[in-house]
């Protein structure tokens, strides 16, 4: 079985918004209601969405203008950070077999292909984490100053990240830990292998007024 995790915790603070970000319109359409829609064209694949629990009720309200599939997504309470929601989100599933991709909701332009890429990768590998390449020059700050890195090297982490089920499950009993930026950092401290797989430079995090403009540049396509 597969189930997918959709965190959606984000404020509109970078965003400049009174409105959360993953709430915000791109051409007519809420950016949390995109994203959706991708994974639930994924097949066998059940859908939670996890939310602050103040916005609930905007939720309903905004639910009832969309599709059966939309409106029947099993909502979760996030947490005070990233790790908190995702674990809570685990904590809604039931079965302890199977596997889960978890995705920022707001990286709307993430392609069918690629969700369902991760899907066979972990079924394999146990991990499937995306990935693109840095099309810039890197450097890193050292004691002595900065110096430069082999880019070739470098590999710039998106969302979905999928692991088999029981493993993130046990993966998220650590206690969390400020390095624990994504659940590929939880998982490799749970002492398990990540497995890259390539993605797309269109599946942007949508963070600021500027991704606001790519974002509805890129629904044109």
């Amino acid at each position: 079985m597969k189930y997918s995790i959709i965190v959606a915790g984000g404020s509109g603070s970078r965003m400049k918004s009174d409105m959360p970000k993953q709430f915000l319109s791109i051409a007519g359409k809420p950016i949390i209601i995109i994203t959706l829609e991708k994974f639930l064209s994924v097949k066998d694949n059940t859908v939670i969405l996890v939310l602050p629990k103040n916005l609930f009720d905007y939720w309903e309200n905004l639910k009832s203008g969309f599709s059966k599939d939309i409106q029947n997504v099993q909502v979760v309470e996030g947490g005070k950070t990233r790790f908190q929601s995702v674990k809570n989100g685990l904590k809604a599933i039931t079965a302890d077999d199977g596997l889960v991709a978890v995705h920022d909701a707001v990286r709307p332009f993430v392609s069918v292909e690629t969700i369902e890429k991760t899907f066979e990768t972990a079924l394999q590998l146990q991990s499937a984490v995306v990935y693109v390449d840095s099309k810039d020059s890197i450097r890193m700050l050292t004691t002595n100053g900065n110096e430069a890195v082999d880019r070739s090297k470098i590999k710039i982490i998106q969302t979905p990240q999928t692991f088999d089920l029981k493993l993130l499950k046990e993966a998220y009993l650590l206690e969390e830990k400020s390095t624990f930026t994504d659940d590929a950092s939880v998982f490799e401290d749970f002492g398990k292998t990540i497995h890259l797989v390539e993605g797309d430079y269109s599946n942007i995090k949508i963070t600021t007024p500027e991704d606001i403009a790519l974002a509805e540049f890129l629904m044109t396509f």
